[in-house]
């Protein structure tokens, strides 16, 4: 683990300053369906990561951020591209293999899906046209992803290179660990899950979360950036998650169709598998000294000038 005392003192802001955020409202009464719970606790424990690894950086360890990724670097574009349309394949996949195992189809008239959502009273002038909503999801995943920089700032730009970084597949699959569980008390209520919170909290959501922590993290080390990471994040809830609750809430359970569920992890499984197998996941310097292994990397200029003194 590289820098224990900083990685202790993350996970304990992370967790402590947003479990507290939700915790303390659901303990005094109030649903985690609340409109005012969602736009405020939920919103700000979201950003408890973010604040986590800002208060490491600047003043625990006193690292800095230069290689926290905050520069955009649109001239990888395509991974981009891939992040923000990346759960519309995912949800493609969800929606082929329901009925060919048996579990149940989805309502491409979002009917059933709307009925469903009657009691949360959803707008009137909300379109009906699955094609429209599904435009909207993606601008809407645009704009959300400065919000879900509060969660990759800390996971994808702090947590996750120093967790094993010699071996960053594993590093991916124990921040998708911990960053599941810090979901936990939400999950617990039927956030993901509804129809079964303990099993899909515990069980399933996890394996999901290791899938999407190697999926962002690839986005990462390609971009340089951890906004490719927040609009992947963003995506999924937005596009991902929207998707799958028109097309499928009441009918068969998200425990098979959620984004996450069992279906989903189907997809996402086999492009992680992609990624940890072929070494996408190592920085380029390693995977370039592997397949060369006689040749002597050239050091940076920064790496040079430090050498000269």
């Amino acid at each position: 683990m590289k820098n224990r005392r900083g990685v202790v003192a993350y996970l304990l802001i992370a967790f402590g300053m947003a479990w507290a955020c939700w915790e303390v409202p659901i303990r005094l009464g109030i649903s985690i369906s609340n409109a005012l719970f969602f736009k405020t606790a939920l919103l700000v424990g979201a950003f408890a990561p973010a604040i986590a690894a800002f208060v490491v950086r600047k003043w625990i360890t006193r690292e800095g951020f230069a290689d926290a990724g905050l520069r955009l670097n649109l001239r990888k574009w395509p991974y981009y591209l891939v992040a923000l349309l990346l759960p519309l394949v995912v949800v493609g996949c969800i929606v082929i293999l329901a009925p060919l195992l048996g579990i149940g189809a989805a309502d491409f008239s979002l009917v059933r899906g709307f009925k469903y959502l009657e009691p949360a009273k959803l707008p009137e002038y909300l379109p009906r046209s699955l094609w429209i909503l599904t435009g909207l999801s993606l601008v809407k995943a645009i704009f959300v992803a400065p919000i879900l920089f509060g969660e990759e700032f800390g996971w994808r730009g702090y947590l996750q290179p120093r967790l094993f970084p010699d071996w960053p597949a594993l590093g991916a699959v124990v921040t998708g660990v911990i960053w599941a569980y810090w979901h936990l008390p939400l999950n617990l209520r039927g956030g993901n899950f509804p129809d079964h919170p303990f099993i899909g909290g515990l069980l399933i959501y996890p394996v999901g979360a290791i899938f999407l922590s190697i999926i962002f993290g690839w986005l990462v080390l390609k971009t340089g950036s951890i906004w490719s990471s927040s609009l992947a994040h963003a995506a999924t809830n937005a596009v991902g998650g929207t998707l799958v609750v028109l097309l499928f809430m009441g009918g068969p359970s998200l425990v098979f169709v959620s984004y996450v569920g069992l279906l989903g992890l189907i997809p996402l499984g086999a492009l992680s598998a992609w990624i940890v197998l072929t070494g996408r996941l190592k920085p380029a310097n390693d995977a370039h000294r592997a397949s060369h292994p006689g040749e002597e990397s050239v050091p940076s200029a920064s790496q040079a000038k430090s050498a000269s003194h």
